[in-house]
């Protein structure tokens, strides 16, 4: 009888699994094994409480069989989930899913995979924290609310296919609203006089005629041409080197948000590409030790580091470095993140011995950049400050002052590890009073520029610094709004869609409350005061639940169709009525207005369109919905006719055995319309033509011959003794048949 230690990946189970021996068992539940269902909103309202329906899906059904079979006979269940909120939610769907009281098996958590680390927390185990599972399920649940009841109003007041999320649409906004600020921009001009002196020394002028000048005073070419000709005019004394010490403060070590954004700007990761990653060098790699995992927990809002981990840090530098690069105590870092506690630990490499010099022999070009950021940012935090010397240089003319500054690296201090992030501009030693020659001046003209567009590093700290979504959330809000179209990415700049203005504005308009970032900052204040014990989390529910749903109706009732249709003045050729322009989930395409009288469309062709190959074998059938030409394709049923103007028009007919639609010369007594002889998985049978609209279906040939007692027609079978005849109303079902007498073969 074996332990069983239950995590969430196999690559985390067979990491853990080397470090342990034979009498456990480590096994993966593959993330979550139980949630609400798709197929219906899953959450039950009553006597004022919300209970939530979970269900296992078929996709995991295998492995919970398996978990609930291990755990009959395994001699201590241990929950070993990850270590935030969404990790504690899993232990507790775990524990439910075998059948066991959450509570009363053991729970271990670790924020790094070694051996060292799993041992102690199998000798410090805990209980599930209902606390932070209440947490997670509010916040599934109110996510589900928003998204089950809000989506479909978008949809028929919209298009289909849009979606809302609490924390999607609160993103949106901000995206939108940055865009908003571009295009309301007007740029204003102003101009700037740059002067060379002796020894080409580069300088800019601050004050003329005893008026300093910033960067707007110079408003326009008559104003800089005034200036330029006067210093022309002028002789130049130097003033004096002014020089001044300046600290560059050492680095934090990584939490998320950071790691993401530095990810972005040095390595061109993005979000998502970055936590994946991450994931792989937390859950476990090979290393020159043996398979481990290389960093603590990827997925955290603290900048705590374990003393242990400092300790040995403070031996590597001073060892590597030298004493004057060693702080003389351990520098202790503050988070910004409002209510950070998801986890309690920054992001850092498990062991210092792991260095990136060894590290390129076992992880793959990417895993190496991204655990080089990591390990040369955790050596950087414990080392001493960079210090800089700032150099100013003033050269006093006539009527007007010239500035020029540059700098040099003092000390390097942590710029040792990740390198200095600019070039040391020397200013030559002039003696005060000194008479210089002028090279060169001129103007130059400018205009203002409008706030840049967000990237995604530039937007997860935005979304961090008003406190919208935690950790685990950045990079998957991003992903969705992408997936969904809302927002483009090209050239590292976000850039959101049309769509993404009419489904904000209507939120602004009807539902403030979910695109509004204190509201949704509030909120997950709440979940972490839940996740405290401080709250409850059925309260918090009822709260949004009740004026939410208010808003629903109102808004079903009050809320403008926003649907566009562009009449093209072009006649319907089924009905004659005029055909409009019309946007759907997969783009533009053209729809009679008599819908749903009249279903013709078709796709609108795009430039380029008449001379792209359609993909499969072309056929002589014409699409019947929208008039497009039909191709031959081929599934693992056989081969079917499918509308070349997919994904548009999603009109499919199968092809019997000769490749070829065979209609019988009988209608449907259904619809009245023709019957096509279909193939499936398991063989041959019949349909109306007119399907999905019409779903008649027979397993026997339908024939003209009619039912002596409804008058329906009667489909025809020959088996191995008889003829069968049976009438194709489900209502009447009546039955003829005539038995077949065995021919004698003639000798």
């Amino acid at each position: 009888m074996k332990n069983l230690i239950i995590v969430e990946s196999p690559a985390k189970a067979k990491t853990i699994g080397h470090f342990l021996g034979k009498d456990y068992k480590v096994i993966a539940s593959k993330g979550h094994i139980r949630d609400l269902p798709k197929s219906s909103f899953g959450i039950t309202i009553k006597d004022g409480k919300f209970v939530p329906k979970y269900v296992v899906s078929k996709d995991v059904a295998k492995t919970v069989d398996e978990l609930k079979s291990l755990a009959k006979v395994a001699k201590t269940i241990y929950i070993a989930t990850d270590e935030d909120r969404e990790g504690e939610a899993i232990g507790y769907h775990i524990a439910m899913a075998i059948k066991k009281e959450p509570t009363s098996l053991p729970r271990i958590v670790f924020h790094e995979i070694t051996k060292t680390a799993i041992s102690h927390a199998l000798e410090n185990p805990r209980i599930i924290n209902m606390d932070s599972v209440n947490a997670q399920q509010t916040r599934r649940l109110l996510d589900r609310v928003v998204g089950y009841k809000l989506s479909p109003l978008l949809a028929s007041k919209i298009q289909k296919g849009l979606s809302a999320g609490r924390v999607q649409s609160s993103a949106l906004k901000i995206v939108v609203d940055r865009e908003r600020e571009i295009e309301a921009f007007e740029a204003v001009e102003y101009w700037s006089v740059e002067a060379v002196f002796e020894k080409n020394i580069h300088s800019s002028i601050v004050s003329f005629d005893g008026k300093k000048l910033d960067k707007m005073s110079i408003e326009n070419k008559q104003m800089s041409d005034e200036i330029v000709q006067s210093v022309q005019n002028e002789s130049f004394i130097v003033e004096g080197l002014q020089k001044r010490q300046q600290t560059t403060k050492t680095p934090p070590p990584f939490m998320t948000s950071t790691l993401q954004q530095s990810a972005s700007t040095q390595l061109g990761f993005s979000p998502k590409k970055t936590m994946m990653i991450a994931q792989k060098l937390y859950e476990g790699v090979k290393t020159n030790k043996g398979m481990a995992g290389v960093i603590t927990y990827m997925r955290t809002d603290s900048l705590n580091l374990a003393s242990e981990a400092v300790t040995n840090l403070r031996e590597h530098i001073e060892k590597h470095f030298g004493e004057k690069y060693l702080p003389k105590e351990p520098k202790n870092y503050v988070t910004k993140a409002k209510m950070a506690q998801e986890a309690h630990e920054a992001i850092r490499p498990t062991t210092i011995e792991f260095s990136p010099l060894v590290a390129k022999d076992f992880l793959s070009n990417d895993e190496l950049k991204l655990y080089t950021l990591i390990y040369n940012r955790f050596v950087a935090c414990q080392m001493m400050d960079a210090k800089l010397e700032i150099q100013t240089i003033l050269f006093n003319g006539q009527r007007s002052i010239f500035k020029a500054n540059g700098k040099r690296i003092v000390f390097d201090g942590f710029y040792r590890v990740t390198g200095a992030d600019q070039d040391d501009k020397i200013l030559p030693p002039l003696e005060p009073n000194l008479s210089v020659t002028l090279y060169d001046v001129k103007g130059e003209q400018h205009f203002t520029e409008p706030p840049a567009r967000y990237n995604e590093a530039s937007l997860i700290k935005k979304l961090e610094s008003v406190g919208i979504g935690r950790p685990s959330t950045y990079a998957p809000t991003i992903n969705i709004l992408e997936t969904r179209e809302y927002i483009q990415i090209e050239k590292k700049r976000i850039t959101p869609t049309k769509i993404a203005f009419t489904v904000t504005e209507l939120l602004e308009k009807n539902f403030d409350e979910i695109v509004n970032s204190n509201f949704t900052s509030s909120m997950e204040d709440e979940l972490d005061l839940i996740a405290e014990g401080k709250q409850d989390w059925q309260e918090t529910l009822k709260n949004f639940y009740e004026p939410f749903m208010k808003k629903i109706e109102e808004g079903k009732a009050n809320i403008v169709s926003l649907k566009v249709a562009i009449p093209t003045g072009e006649p319907c050729p089924s009905c004659g009525s005029e055909l409009l322009q019309r946007k759907g989930r997969y783009g533009e395409f053209i729809a009679c207005s008599n819908f749903p009288e009249c279903k013709y469309t078709r796709p609108i062709k795009k430039e380029g369109d008449e001379n792209q190959e359609v993909v499969g074998e072309q056929s002589d059938e014409i699409c019947d919905k929208c008039g497009s030409s039909m191709v031959i394709k081929e599934s693992k049923s056989g081969k079917f006719l499918a509308c070349s103007a997919y994904p548009t028009c999603r009109n499919a007919k199968p092809l019997n055995a000769s490749g070829k639609v065979t209609k019988i010369d009988v209608a449907c007594p259904k619809c009245g319309k023709k019957i096509i002889e279909r193939i499936g998985r398991r063989g041959k049978f019949y349909g109306c033509e007119d399907y999905p609209t019409c779903t008649f279906i027979s397993n026997a040939m339908p024939t003209d011959t009619k039912c002596s007692q409804c008058g329906t027609i009667m489909s025809h079978r020959v088996l191995k003794t008889k003829e069968v005849w049976e009438c194709l109303n489900s209502e009447c079902k009546h039955k003829d048949e005539i038995k077949i007498e065995k021919k004698v073969q003639e000798e």
